[in-house]
């Protein structure tokens, strides 16, 4: 019955997640151009908030959990397992305070209405995973605006997408790149549950009814062990939460 669901409600859901991005996508050139950083950054936080939204035609439900005391003013790395592209609007919204950008794909700044834009004008870092040279160097110059800004980075260690829910072995090297240029920034994982199973059988038709949850986990402070081990402390915290 859900799938069958999903067949009628998943054009419904999909159309008001494209209308959010075609409307804001203008909305975001006048913002940054008339009110700069602080205003695009606003208008990309609201645009985040109705892409949450979208998913409530389908019966979806979004529950963010913090209950971590995290510092204001301090660069912060969120490091978190990666299971749909819905793993990203959540973080941007409800951690919008912290100024956290992401660490995405260069092939993703182009092409997509919104989201293009602003992984081209929000300041974080694009990446070439074909090129390592210009990985390493643009995360560089990432960290340099962290450390200069006081700003938080989104990355997903697992370097890709779990089909399935379970979380892959983190990857270091990119937490090490931004480490060396902001050595003081705080180590958050957050745990992402079940935001696969909304599309488990693709696309179309998108699941119903399903609980999804973000939870902020336990900081960690750098310094305190190898990057290696922290990334790995941050993983296994956030496989006990997910695959318990």
């Amino acid at each position: 019955m859900r799938k069958f669901l999903g067949y009628i409600l998943s054009p419904i859901a999909i159309a008001v997640f494209f209308i959010f991005l075609l409307i804001f996508h203008p909305l975001q050139w006048l913002c940054l151009h008339l009110g700069g950083y602080s205003a695009h950054k606003r208008c990309v936080d609201i645009l985040n908030f109705f892409l949450i939204t979208s998913v409530y035609v389908l019966g979806n439900t979004v529950t963010f959990i913090n209950r971590q005391d995290l510092p204001v003013g301090r660069p912060i790395i969120f490091m978190a397992n990666h299971q749909s592209l819905l793993d990203i609007p959540p973080m941007i919204y409800f951690l919008r305070k912290y100024h956290a950008k992401f660490i995405s794909k260069v092939e993703l700044t182009k092409g997509i209405p919104s989201i293009s834009y602003n992984l081209k004008h929000g300041g974080g870092a694009n990446i070439d995973r074909k090129d390592p040279r210009q990985s390493i160097m643009e995360l560089s110059r990432f960290a340099t605006r962290m450390k200069e800004n006081n700003w938080g980075a989104m990355i997903f260690p697992e370097g890709t997408r779990s089909k399935d829910g379970r979380v892959k072995p983190f990857q270091s090297a990119g937490v090490a790149t931004l480490l060396k240029k902001c050595p003081n920034a705080l180590l958050v994982p957050v745990a992402i549950t079940d935001s696969w199973k909304m599309i488990r059988y693709g696309l179309y038709p998108l699941n119903m009814f399903t609980p999804m949850k973000w939870e902020v986990l336990e900081p960690i402070e750098p310094g305190t062990g190898t990057v290696d081990e922290l990334v790995k402390l941050a993983e296994d915290r956030i496989r006990a939460k997910v695959e318990k």
